[in-house]
């Protein structure tokens, strides 16, 4: 057994390479192998988004405060709330962040594939595909 106190790893600024806006990554972890789970919890200032991205393995998103919007390519923007979960399916280019004018916090988690890659970043998300 593990147990990672809350407050024991600093607050983390999501790259700029790969957000838009103001992005906090806090309690990522990563489990041993022979598991291949991460994550963290993120949390985004209204209007704040990742890039356009894919993950090997799928990806879960547990949203725990505030209101955000998703998207899979080709699809709508969908707004999610406290208590929804999201599942992108391995290879699916998505990207997800905060509503326009409200904060949302999620927990992230992933898997490393065999080569241990667990996300692959792409363009960023337009303002335009955002629709702010």
């Amino acid at each position: 057994m593990k147990i990672t106190r809350n407050g024991s790893e600093p607050s983390a600024k999501g790259p700029e390479d790969y957000f838009t806006g103001t992005v906090r990554i806090d309690a990522p972890f990563k489990t041993e192998a022979p598991a291949r789970a991460s994550g963290a919890t993120v949390t985004f200032e209204p209007g704040a988004r990742t890039a356009w991205h894919t993950h090997p393995l799928g990806q879960t998103l547990i949203v725990t405060s505030g209101k955000g919007r998703v998207q899979r390519e080709g699809g709508p923007v969908e707004d999610i709330g406290p208590g929804d979960i999201v599942w992108f399916p391995p290879g699916e280019k998505h990207w997800h962040g905060a509503a326009p004018d409200t904060a949302m916090t999620h927990i992230a988690i992933a898997e490393a594939d065999e080569s241990g890659s667990v996300v692959t970043w792409l363009e960023k998300v337009s303002d335009a595909d955002y629709g702010a």
